[in-house]
């Protein structure tokens, strides 16, 4: 297969997921909002090219797939924003959800990602003229990369890492995949595991280093950043918060259901949800799981009832950006994700912010969750208690939930919720340095670019 170039057949589902896509976003909001957004973004690309790019000034075009990929490219786009304040950066997301965390980010442009589609990305390309494109952690797209490539624009990758169940390792997907991989220039893995499965992609082994993972210099960042005064801070302060984050139906019922426990024997307890999707339907959704288990009906953030006035001690979030605030006051965290079978959403916040940190069985697809739970900063839950937690098994709390259990167990011994919380913080400072390790990358990336465009062609 040729080295710059998809195959037909990708071409060919390519353009039968966009058919796919604009039929099923009559019935389904989200595919909606993402067609939508497509669009009419090659136009606004073209706009802001024909107004904005100085050909003078090398431009990085960097692509994350959604808030999570955007958080490990966050750190890293700081770091490049202060060492080379004249360079232009695209951003670029998949999932339209992302879209006011990307107008955070330090880049002079910011939009949809085209589909993936010939026309598209060359008008892409054309528009934006950039001298390097990244992709962050996994999001490779096939044409854009050959696309780019083809015309010697360094195409690379950062925070690259590979999950040993992902789809895209089997057949055929891999084989559809295996161009734009081996398309890649240089690359920026996590970890040696993450390198192997790169290779299985199609990366080539001496395009490899390994960087570590940048979310940890950005988690850390978000952490400290937080103003004391923040007013999202009086929540935590107001008494003894559980914060859940980034949850999901199955991660509500679990939560709620050792609530109505927790508050019969500390009735000062409190529990904040915030949804990893605070669409209608799922705040709705926790409004009818906390009925169902006798609950008063939950309070909403856009409600604004003062922290101290917080009636039932139950909290639902329903605004984006702002689960590191209360992250930063909370007794302890839940990470949505672990009940059902999303997948598990990022530890290193909560980590990071001090606090221990509580996860469902279906763990096992976090490496960072796994590094907390072997460093005692994390706990699963299941019957019994962690050796740390030093808790008396014949006591009172066998009767609850393991959620409830191990609620009232930390609530009761602060000393090692603490202690946990600190080991936490421990392993998010001994990961730091991926972010400046990444900057390099795209540093030489740029300088690639810079010669190849001096290079007559």
């Amino acid at each position: 297969m040729p080295l710059h170039h998809t195959s037909a057949l990708y071409r060919g589902l390519i353009r039968l997921g966009i058919a796919l896509a604009k039929a099923a976003g009559h019935r389904q909001p989200k595919i909606r909002h993402g067609v939508a957004c497509r669009s009419g973004v090659i136009r606004r690309m073209q706009s802001w090219g024909a107004g904005h790019r100085d050909p003078a000034r090398p431009l990085l075009w960097i692509h994350a797939a959604s808030v999570g990929e955007g958080r490990q490219a966050e750190a890293v786009l700081r770091h490049l924003r202060a060492t080379h304040g004249g360079w232009q950066i695209a951003h670029t997301y998949f999932s339209p959800s992302a879209a006011d965390f990307a107008a955070e980010l330090p880049a002079d442009f910011h939009d949809c990602l085209p589909w993936d589609r010939r026309a598209d990305v060359d008008a892409a390309l054309d528009a934006l003229r950039p001298t390097a494109l990244v992709f962050a952690k996994l999001d490779v797209w096939p044409e854009l990369t050959t696309r780019a490539a083809s015309r010697d624009i360094p195409v690379g990758l950062i925070g690259g890492t590979v999950s040993a169940k992902a789809r895209r390792l089997r057949w055929p997907v891999r084989r559809l995949l295996t161009p734009a991989y081996r398309a890649l220039s240089r690359i920026g893995a996590i970890g040696t595991d993450d390198a192997g499965r790169l290779i299985r992609l199609g990366a080539l082994q001496e395009r490899i280093i390994l960087t570590g993972d940048p979310r940890y210099d950005g988690s850390l960042h978000r952490a400290t950043a937080i103003a004391d005064a923040d007013p999202l801070r009086r929540y935590g302060r107001a008494g003894p918060t559980l914060v859940a984050g980034s949850t999901w139906p199955e991660d509500h019922e679990v939560l709620l259901q050792a609530f109505a426990s927790v508050r019969s024997h500390r009735p000062d307890a409190r529990l904040v949800i915030v949804p990893h999707e605070p669409s209608v339907d799922q705040l709705d959704g926790v409004d009818r799981a906390a009925a169902r288990f006798g609950l008063p009906n939950p309070r909403r953030l856009s409600g604004g009832p003062p922290p101290e006035d917080l009636r039932g001690g139950l909290l639902v979030v329903d605004r984006t950006g702002v689960l590191p605030v209360f992250y930063a006051d909370a007794a302890m965290a839940y990470v949505g994700g672990g009940f059902g079978q999303r997948g598990l959403h990022s530890v290193l916040e909560p980590a990071a912010a001090g606090v221990p940190v509580l996860v469902g069985p279906a763990w096992s697809g976090s490496p960072d969750a796994g590094e907390l739970i072997r460093a005692r900063a994390a706990v699963v839950i299941g019957p019994g208690f962690p050796d740390w937690l030093d808790v008396d098994s014949g006591s009172t709390l066998a009767d609850a939930s393991p959620l409830a259990a191990l609620w009232l167990a930390l609530l009761r011994h602060q000393q090692h919720a603490r202690r946990a919380g600190q080991r936490g913080r421990s392993q998010v400072e001994a990961g730091l340095g991926a972010a400046a390790r990444s900057a390099r990358l795209i540093e030489e990336l740029i300088s690639d670019g810079q010669r190849s465009m001096m290079t007559p062609s």
